[in-house]
């Protein structure tokens, strides 16, 4: 029964249906992350035409961008970790702009379209990469890759907000499979050549995050999905920007112009049913 079942298995696997998935799913690890992409499902439609009011809105000093990891921090319906960036960041005009799911190439075109311009940030932090990583391990090529589009995040910064000093983040670790470890260093690496010193800057807290065979500290992630942030996870990150932002800003002040938070518009009920 077992014999008959693995070979069940193995002609299933060589089904078109199942050559169909493992083909999109290469597709999607091999598009140019350096290419602007966009995301066309409903809900993250409305999300960037929030987000291209919420640069509108008040005034934003320092200006987050990246994936869901971003996203999450400064979000309506994440409450705890929003209290936890209010404590961080309240008087230093702090806005989120990041969006969940989000891999390098769709971070790119909600930055051609509209997502930082006439914004004008003093300091933006870029946090992106982990989707493109994902949970299986990759070649040379596809670290290239990511860099390549990473890289491009930082120019088109530089590019619609020459006054701002870039702050770029490591991709944080991630234990959902323990075999991308290497792939993110190697990236991480690469990325840390793009920093001056001056204006841009990298700053990496993986090693207050995990160990130095990247398996992650207690408390520090999602006991979940091994990915995202717990508030301990969070406040690593906000000590090591914090002191950034004191040298480019000054104090916090004691009132905070910044926009309001944003959050998942599904959450809300504002995309409508499918």
């Amino acid at each position: 029964m077992r014999a008959a079942t693995v070979v069940l298995w193995a002609i299933a696997s060589l089904s078109p249906l199942h050559a169909s998935v493992r083909a999109q799913t290469t597709a999607v690890d091999d598009a140019p992350a350096d290419r602007p992409a966009p995301r066309t499902d409903e809900n993250s439609k409305v999300a960037h035409a929030e987000l291209l009011q919420k640069r509108t809105t008040g005034r934003i000093d320092i200006y987050f961008v990246g994936d869901s990891i971003t996203r999450r921090w400064g979000a309506t319906d994440y409450p705890e970790l929003l209290e936890n960036w209010k404590a961080n960041f309240f008087g230093w005009n702090a806005a989120d702009f990041g969006w969940g799911a989000d891999r390098v190439e769709n971070i790119l075109w909600r930055l051609e379209n509209g997502e930082l311009d006439d914004v004008n940030p003093r300091v933006i932090v870029i946090l992106a990469g982990t989707n493109n990583v994902g949970a299986r391990p990759g070649d040379a090529a596809k670290g290239g890759n990511i860099t390549r589009g990473l890289q491009s995040v930082v120019e088109i910064c530089r590019r619609k907000a020459p006054n701002a000093i870039i702050v770029n983040t490591a991709i944080f670790p991630r234990n959902d499979n323990m075999a991308v470890m290497p792939e993110i260093n190697r990236i991480n690496d690469n990325i840390a050549r793009l920093a001056d010193g001056m204006r841009v800057r990298f700053v990496n807290v993986n090693g207050r995050l995990a160990d130095e065979n990247g398996r992650l500290y207690d408390g520090m992630m999602n006991e979940r999905d091994k990915l995202h942030p717990t508030i301990k996870g969070y406040q690593v990150w906000a000590d090591a920007l914090r002191p950034i932002f004191a040298e480019i800003l000054g104090p916090p002040a004691s009132t905070d112009s910044g926009p309001p938070p944003t959050g998942d518009p599904s959450a809300r009920s504002v995309v409508p049913a499918k």
